[in-house]
């Protein structure tokens, strides 16, 4: 096995395999060195543009959450390191770039080129994937001065956060006078969670107590402003700290940040299976299907499904242990996924799509922008082929530093992972049935921990040695 192929995935449906090995076969044309324009991996991780290079913030981020699976043959930090190494002496750092140029993009819509600020959230991750404890040393101090700047610019007397609605990558979503939006809030929060994450693995106790009193007093502020009882659901606010009455994709955020009480998550989730709400066909709507702006052909952010919006639901369900859901709505966006990739119609040619329709299967349009939605656009659709994929379809929660593998599954299946890189060792973690029961086949270089969880029914946590094993379920 040569440690730079990809690893491989084994799943009964066999679309689910193709969908996430063409990806992978696909991304490398989507490393450009800007001065040049020729593909490499030395480059970085950006979708072609009729106005040139542009790096994205918000793409960046969300593409490390897959990138981090490339066995190393793709660098998840590589782009997010660009966004680093370009901050302001008062801490800004914008949300796009000229790469060739290097010179930021703001226009008069967002004046401050502010992005949705989860920084920390993608750290966080990236070391749990690496171990590289020297790395999150290193970008702390950035952190901080983002952070800082953040709060020297947006916040308000009231404690929350005005930026534009054009900051939170929802362009053209109609949430009215918004000055207050949900999703930037609760990033803020995701993110001073996170901080106090990474500085407790610092042991910087300081660091640790300023960005939790941070996100408990945010935290005081969205419930207590933003959730409505009547609709159980997170609104925008306008200037005069009224509450809008549009339901957005936005109003997820706050699952993620662990903000509503199990009570209040309960009636939260509850949307996500209500076909008038946000429980379509193809989950989940970036506008709530009872709003009268709500279009069944998409039209942007008035109804189409993004694959990053999706995750951030995905990994909120999680947060409240809704494992099962989170899993249940995964298998049915790649099933849409892959009938728009493997269309019926021979007169269609299939791909990936930054968008998809909400109640059938097909790809949305939008009256006002032409090139909706982008054809290809892995660094969105890679959410959901590739991260969602080997998390929530397969199931797996890998932890390096922590030398912890979690399989979660809501029962057994023919599925599992083959030569997955976690740093210098390989391992392959598979279930089969066998003609003694449901088997568990596993290889790997070094130690590490395994737990089992079938939910309902087992959990089990044990030692993998070195080399290969398997263990019997009903053994267990």
């Amino acid at each position: 096995m040569n440690k730079r192929d990809f690893p491989k995935i084994h799943f009964y449906d066999q679309d689910f395999v193709d969908i996430y090995d063409k990806t992978w076969a696909w991304i490398q044309d989507f490393w450009t060195v800007p001065q040049t324009g020729e593909n490499s991996a030395d480059g970085f991780f950006m979708y072609p543009n009729e106005k040139g290079w542009i790096l994205d913030q918000f793409e960046s981020i969300f593409s490390s959450f897959f990138l981090v699976y490339s066995n190393r043959n793709y660098p998840a930090y590589q782009n997010i390191d660009f966004f680093y190494k370009h901050q302001e002496e008062n801490g800004a750092i914008r949300c796009k770039y000229d790469a060739k140029t290097e010179a930021p993009i703001v226009d008069a819509s967002n004046p401050e080129g502010i992005g949705i600020p989860l920084f920390a959230w993608t750290e966080y991750n990236l070391f749990h994937k690496s171990a590289n404890k020297k790395r999150v040393k290193e970008v702390m101090p950035i952190l901080q001065k983002y952070m800082a700047w953040i709060d020297q610019t947006f916040k308000q007397e009231n404690g929350l956060y005005s930026v534009p609605a054009e900051a939170c990558s929802m362009y053209g979503s109609p949430r009215g006078d918004v000055f207050y939006p949900i999703d930037f809030n609760a990033a803020v929060a995701i993110n001073a969670m996170y901080m106090a994450a990474l500085g407790d693995i610092l042991n910087d106790k300081e660091l640790n107590f300023q960005y939790k009193r941070q996100y408990f007093s945010l935290k005081t502020r969205i419930n207590s402003m933003m959730w409505n009882n009547e609709t159980s659901f997170y609104h925008d606010l306008n200037k005069e700290g009224e509450q809008l009455p549009q339901k957005t994709i936005a109003g997820f955020w706050p699952l993620l940040a662990e903000m509503p009480n199990e009570d209040r998550a309960t009636q939260l989730i509850s949307h996500l299976s209500n076909p008038n709400t946000f429980g379509t066909d193809h989950p989940f709507p970036t506008l709530s299907a009872d709003d009268p702006n709500f279009s069944q052909e998409g039209q942007g952010f008035r109804g189409s499904v993004f694959s990053p919006f999706n995750f951030m639901v995905i990994k909120g369900l999680e947060r409240y242990q809704r494992w099962d859901i989170a899993r249940e709505c995964s298998i049915r966006h790649l099933y849409y996924m892959i009938d728009a990739m493997f269309p019926n119609n021979p007169d269609i040619k299939g791909d990936l799509w930054e968008a998809y329709l909400p109640c059938k299967e097909g790809v949305p349009v939008n009256s006002q922008d032409a090139t909706f939605p982008r054809k290809r656009y892995i660094q969105y659709a890679g959410l959901s082929t590739i991260a969602l994929m080997i998390e929530n379809v397969i199931g797996l929660s890998i932890s390096l530093p922590r030398k912890t593998v979690d399989w979660i599954i809501p029962n057994l299946e023919i599925m599992g992972i083959e030569n997955l890189a976690l740093k210098r060792n390989l391992i392959t973690i598979l279930s089969n049935k066998s003609q003694r029961g449901w088997e568990i086949q596993m290889e790997s270089e070094k130690l590490y921990y395994f737990t089992i969880n079938i939910l309902g029914q087992k959990k089990k946590t044990l030692p993998i040695p070195s080399g290969k094993c398997s263990m019997l379920i009903d053994k267990l």
